[in-house]
């Protein structure tokens, strides 16, 4: 059903046949997103609308669909897609994806995408590809988190994701040395508990 625009500076305004329309605003911007390999395996995926693809199974068709429709790219594009809008990009060996409404600014879902690929390559050191990738997702994850919370767009700006995800990171520094530090600490509590 084609539909056109009423008024350019409400979104959330448009018609179809002749009957106006108002979808309600939302903060609930972003639907999915998920890393594909260039093979079209899931390395990554977040779905923040659990009534849109409920099943492991309907997510991996629809992630299978999208990258069929789209691995062929050589540029960052816009695709449609079940009735999605789609932004994505593609670096080496992998497919970054962004997943709206049919409604949708496609503006801003390119603004999480650009936000999410270049905090990447900050945390990767340039380096943004699969093995990479797979060697530091949890620091992928914690990316994604920053940028995105339940399908409300948080940052977009990679520097303060990076900022954010470091201060996560040197809040709860897990080494070895401080498992090593820790366990030496509650053996020396535990020796005075039986010494008293």
């Amino acid at each position: 059903m084609p539909r056109s625009y009423g008024n350019a500076n409400c979104p959330y305004f448009w018609s179809t046949c002749g009957h106006t329309v108002f979808q309600e605003p939302s903060l609930y911007t972003v639907k999915a997103v998920f890393i594909l390999d260039n093979d079209g395996n899931r390395l990554l995926s977040k779905y923040y609308d659990k009534e849109l693809y409920p099943s492991m199974k309907e997510q991996k068709n629809f992630e299978k669909n999208v990258f069929n429709k789209t691995h062929k790219a050589d540029t960052d594009e816009i695709a449609f897609v079940e009735g999605m809008t789609i932004v994505y990009k593609c670096s080496i060996d992998l497919f970054f994806y962004v997943v709206g409404s049919s409604q949708e600014n496609e503006l801003m879902l390119m603004a999480v995408l650009n936000c999410l690929f270049e905090s990447l390559g900050q945390i990767l050191r340039k380096n943004v590809e699969r093995r990479c990738l797979l060697d530091n997702l949890d620091g992928v994850f914690l990316v994604v988190d920053e940028i995105i919370d339940g399908g409300v767009i948080l940052e977009s700006d990679p520097q303060q994701v990076i900022q954010k995800v470091n201060y996560r990171a040197d809040e709860n520094p897990l080494s070895e040395q401080s498992v090593a530090q820790i366990m030496q600490s509650a053996k020396e509590q535990i020796k005075w508990s039986i010494l008293k």
